[in-house]
């Protein structure tokens, strides 16, 4: 009888002092996620630096490799040729027209003298006919040098322009052989090292904003209606000395289909077979680590 009564007691305080740690008051259990990020290649070629560890802190846009891109570098340098020297085809039409406009200039004070000729009965009509035919010849000769001359220069612009766009897509994907962060992140995984072959789609290395981690809990039907999005509600990790840590999390998602209760989750209701998925955000003060488990209260 005495040895029931101290075995009572014993569960007795050890219930309270389970109630006092806060373990077990909890409505909803899941574990730490982060979006997660696979840097790829964007180029073909050697690589020729991948400067970077797991766990490395990484700035957006900060450079951490290189391929090679010798071969590009050495098209963009054709190409640049090419359209040097295709531009120096291009025609200067005012200086290779000059020569009839001045003519026509000429042509035209000469016709002038002549009509004051005429009017005084100096020269005869024939002569400042001729003048007009003479002047009619060299307008066509000059519409037709000018007309030549504008196409021969419209052809060249357009393949100029044609070098430009294909040195402008070289340039691109010379851009593209720098390995940069696209977000500010932390390196989770690497995939690939210095020397190695990479093509466009190779992965190169695996990164997520841990800045802000994502509690995946399940909630039963009968606890949807104590949560809405953007609901603040808080969030309990172990502290790894037998306690409990709080944080302050909101709610961003709630599914809106159910599905069958993960056998690694616990709920409030353990007989549920049915729960709905919802994801918290939880500033991470750096204690924080994907996939550690931690428990909600509503």
């Amino acid at each position: 009888m005495k040895l029931f009564r101290l075995l009572t007691t014993l569960s007795v305080l050890l219930l309270l002092f389970s109630c006092s740690n806060g373990k077990g008051d909890y409505d909803a259990t899941g574990s730490f996620e982060a979006t997660e990020i696979i840097v790829s290649s964007q180029a073909n070629g050697r690589i020729l630096e991948l400067g970077l560890n797991e766990g490395d802190q990484l700035e957006q846009g900060q450079e951490v490799g290189l391929i090679d891109s010798t071969q590009l570098y050495l098209q963009k340098m054709s190409l640049l040729s090419n359209a040097k020297g295709v531009r120096a085809q291009q025609p200067d039409i005012k200086a290779q027209t000059a020569a009839l406009q001045e003519q026509i200039k000429s042509l035209e004070r000469e016709k002038a003298r002549l009509g004051r000729l005429v009017t005084a009965n100096a020269a005869n009509q024939k002569q400042l006919d001729d003048i007009d035919s003479q002047l009619e010849v060299v307008r066509r000769q000059l519409s037709a040098l000018t007309s030549t001359l504008q196409k021969s220069s419209d052809n060249i612009s357009a393949q100029s322009s044609t070098l430009d766009i294909q040195v402008a897509q070289l340039e691109d994907q010379l851009d593209k052989t720098r390995i940069v962060s696209p977000i500010s992140v932390t390196v989770l995984n690497r995939y690939a090292e210095a020397g190695e072959l990479a093509t466009i789609g190779t992965p190169l290395f695996k990164i997520a904003d841990t800045g802000i981690l994502f509690l995946r809990a399940y909630v039963t039907n009968d606890q949807l209606a104590q949560i809405k999005l953007n609901g603040e509600v808080t969030v309990r990790v172990d502290d790894g000395h037998g306690g409990m840590k709080s944080y302050k999390g909101r709610i961003n998602w709630i599914s809106d289909k159910s599905e069958f209760t993960p056998k690694t989750i616990q709920t409030k209701n353990e007989r549920a077979n049915l729960v709905y998925a919802l994801k918290i955000a939880v500033p991470n003060d750096g204690f924080l680590k994907i996939g550690m488990y931690g428990e909600v209260k509503l």
